[in-house]
This record gives structure tokens, sequence and C-alpha cells, in this order.
């Protein structure tokens, strides 16, 4: 594993792993929970599997919140352990909130002189040795926090049987491959499992602190990357970024893309700019551990010769699980129809951690109803239509965001858009486009509207178009539609 100048073996990645289990135990009990606040670091890595170890769960909170957040979660989780990273410790220190832990242990920098907070190191070297205790599979390794996108996150926690087979499902249709990965994601997000996937198979990984293009670039051309995953709003900043084409890419054999819709324009343009680079993608979420269906490059080449529909599906059902598309009365919908993606397979979590009412409302009937809606062609490809908490009603007619957002794409002048629903006394609810423009375009929101006229419905195309600096994103670079929503509503976003 290689993380800016530093590089571990997998001898020394197993020393580290025992020794930060062996520490836990010495502070805590089996069962508890560890929070971890903090950027990509070694630290985090040996704490995926060293909390996990001493019979505790890790919960992962995200860096990309504000103190009264992680507060909520980490009580939420009743986490008295926090493994901190020094650039938050000083707010979370303002906010009074250092003193709900028992024991602070700092990572990525030096521990201040305060009692109950311990330096990484000081606390791993000290502690005594102490055999990792039985665990079974079914025991809670990992609780990870859903993005919030349409309400308060929730801990989904997952166990060791669940993270096993997200990693067996996934390989199961990718392979072992080979040569070293680079991984650009936040270790608080589900895509984090690719780091078990990656260290079962063998592989080196490089760790990215934050995703940022050019760094991106000089470790693919520093260590050689021969495979690369990212989100839909990385490899399009990556796209437009000026410096693309100084480094050198060619050891870059596989580009996978997952967490958020792929606009088909960027796909287009990334199959175009990286040639023979295979392509793949998949349907994953938090409360899955990772992916249940999965589009191969095959299917995608067959998309770049002729069924180019193929392009905007996310594949077909991984071996190892069930996935429908069904209707309100659980009955599977018919070929091209639309209904809610449910999943039954055993990577699926245990439920949600202090919320059984939502634990069994999600599991209604025996099944994980994912919130997704979908349709599913004659060959069994499945394509999504949106979030069923996004489809905007407007005069009585339903309105996917996810096909105005594919036609918005088009425009020259837009880098980034979300399509949201405004509340109206006339048609119910309007739509809204939230445009983030390409560096140096200027707001032209009639052309805008236009380009929908002439692609859609006229009941599909925006009645209004805002332009906004940045659109709000989660840690994943998911588009947080309910934050625009939110700003329709209070008048903050005009």
């Amino acid at each position: 594993m290689y993380f800016e100048s530093q590089a571990w073996t997998y001898a020394e990645l197993n020393n580290e792993v025992r020794a930060l289990s062996s520490a836990l135990q010495s502070i805590a009990s089996k069962g508890d929970r560890i929070a971890i606040l903090a950027e990509n670091l070694p630290e985090y890595v040996f704490a995926y599997y060293g909390v996990p170890a001493a019979g505790m769960a890790l919960t992962m909170l995200n860096h990309r919140l504000i103190p009264r957040e992680w507060d909520a979660l980490a009580q939420d989780a009743g986490a008295k352990v926090i493994l901190l990273e020094r650039k938050y410790y000083d707010a979370l220190d303002a906010a009074g909130l250092i003193e709900r832990y028992d024991t602070v242990v700092i990572v990525g920098g030096d521990a201040p002189q305060t009692p109950g907070v311990l330096d990484y190191r000081t606390f791993i070297d000290e502690a005594p040795s102490i055999e990792p205790p039985q665990t079974t599979a079914e025991e809670l390794a990992w609780i990870i926090f859903t993005s919030g996108t349409t309400g308060r996150p929730k801990g989904a926690m997952l166990s060791h049987r669940n993270l096993y087979w997200a990693i067996a499902n996934s390989l199961s249709v990718k392979g072992r491959g080979e040569g070293a990965i680079v991984l650009p994601w936040p270790m608080c997000h589900v895509a984090g499992f690719i780091v078990p996937m990656v260290h079962m198979c063998g592989r080196t990984l490089v760790l990215m602190r934050t995703y940022d293009p050019v760094e991106f670039l000089k470790l693919i051309e520093k260590h050689r990357i021969s495979e690369a995953s990212v989100a839909p709003t990385m490899l399009n900043m990556l796209l437009r970024h000026p410096e693309i084409d100084n480094y050198d890419l060619s050891s870059l054999q596989r580009i996978s893309y997952g967490a958020a819709p792929m606009p088909l324009e960027v796909l287009k343009r990334a199959m175009a700019r990286f040639g023979d680079v295979e392509f793949s993608t998949g349907f994953g979420m938090t409360e899955l551990a990772g992916n249940v269906l999965s589009q191969p490059w095959e299917s995608l080449q067959r998309a770049l010769h002729g069924n180019e529909k193929l392009l905007s599906s996310v594949g077909r059902t991984m071996p190892f699980g069930t996935v429908r598309v069904v209707d309100e009365a659980m009955a599977d919908v018919a070929v091209g129809e639309v209904g809610e993606i449910v999943v039954r397979a055993p990577q699926v979590m245990i439920g949600y951690w202090n919320r059984p009412e939502v634990t069994d409302e999600d599991f209604a009937h025996g099944w994980f109803h994912t919130g997704d809606l979908g349709s599913v062609d004659e060959e069994g490809n499945l394509y999504i239509v949106d979030r069923k908490k996004d489809v905007i009603v407007t005069g009585g007619e339903n309105v996917a965001s996810r096909e105005v957002e594919e036609v918005l794409y088009q425009h020259p002048s837009v880098a980034e858009a979300a399509v949201v629903a405004q509340p109206d006394e006339n048609w119910g609810e309007i739509i809204v486009a939230v445009i983030q423009l390409v560096p140096g375009a200027e707001p032209d929101a009639d052309s805008i509207v236009a380009l929908c006229r002439d692609q859609l419905a006229s009941y599909k195309k925006p009645r209004r178009v805002l332009f906004i600096d940045e659109l709000p994103r989660n840690a994943a670079g998911k588009i947080l539609k309910r934050d625009l929503r939110d700003g329709l509503a209070s008048g903050s976003l005009t």
C-alpha cells in the first residue's frame, strides 16, 4: 500500500492491524462502537480491519459534515472512543464535544497535551498484546451512515458476512485483475469496500487523501496505475481539467464508475478520451455493502457498436443475490415498465442502527426496498429511472428528474446539473433546473430551456433555470437535491 511518501507490505499491514486490535481491547469492550473522523489516511485502512478484529464496530463519520452533525451521529451510535484526525480536533474542542468521549486517539498529526487525548503511535506501541476475540460472521463490523440525501442519515449496520459477500459478488464478475489500483473515494463511503477487495486479490492499493484531479493524474503516472474507480463527478472534473494531456496515462486499463447516475455525455467523452481503456459500472448502495448489479465492458462495447441504449444501463444481477423490479403489490413489472428495485442477498445489511421502524419498512415483504425506480429490458438489463422521492409530478404528469438532466448535460455551457421540484399552486410542482456552469460560460437560461423543448415533451422542460457557483454534494460527490429543495423553500436559492 502506498500513501504519499509512505509504503507498507502486506506483513506490515497485518502487524498494524493486530496492534490496533490489541490497543482497542485495552480500553474498550467487545461490541463497542469505535468512531473515526478523518480523511483517507493509513490509519483508516488499519481501522477497517483492526476495529472489527477487536470485536467492535467501526463507526464512520463523514468528514464533510459539521461538529453538530458529527456529534449527533457519534452519540446515536454510542461511541465512547474516537479515532480523530488532528485537523478536526479544534472544531470539536471549540464546540465542547471532545469530553463526550472516554478516549480520543489522534491520527494524522501530533496530539494536544490534554487528558484522555492520546497520540495514535504511542497508543499502539504502549498497549499490551491481546489476542483478538472470537467473532461470528453475523456480528457487526462497520456502521456507515447513509448520505442523508432525503433526510437524517441512517446508520447502515454491516456484518462481517455482509462485507465478505459484497466483495465475493464483485470479484465474481470483475476477476482479480493485475497491477495497482488508486482509491480516490472517501473511506467513510461504502465504496471503501474496494480496500479489502484489493487486498483479497493481493494487489497494490494507492490511497488518496482526498480526490484532486491533478494528484489523481500524477499517481496514475507515478505508480503505473492499471485500474481506477470513480464517481461521475470525478470523471467529469478530470475530463475538463486542462492538464489531463500532460501525464502518461498509458498504464490505465480499466475505469469503473458508480455511486451516482453517469450522464451519457460525460461517459461518451470519457470513452473517446481514454481509447482502449475498459469501462464498467454497476448498482449498489450503502445498505448493500457494495454492488448487486454489474454492467461489464463487454456490454458497453455492444453499446458502442449499435445498441447505444446499453450505455445507460447499470447491468444485470450479479451471481450472489436476487434483484427484482416490482409494483406496489410486489409483483414483477413487465419488460419496459417502471417499478421499485428490491434486493435479497447475503450482502444486504443487518438493518439500521437504532431505527427499527425504518428497518421494518425498508424490509417489507422480506425484500430490501432500495427506493430507486427502474425498468428491465428483454435481456435482463436494468435501467435506473430515478429515486422515488426525486420524481416530479407536474400537472398530473410524472417526470423523472434524471431524464431532464441527461438533456441538460448536452448543453456546452453546463458542467453539472440537478433537476428538482418546487411546489406550485397551479401545477402542484414545477421543474427547476439548477446549473453549475463550465468556467467562463455565461448564464443563458433561454438556450437551456430551448434545448429541453427540442428533445423532451413540453411538460418536461424546466420552468425555472437557476445558476449556482457549486452544487452541494456529499462525500462521494453525489448532488444533494434535498439541500436544493430546502434552498428553494427558504428562498435562499433564487
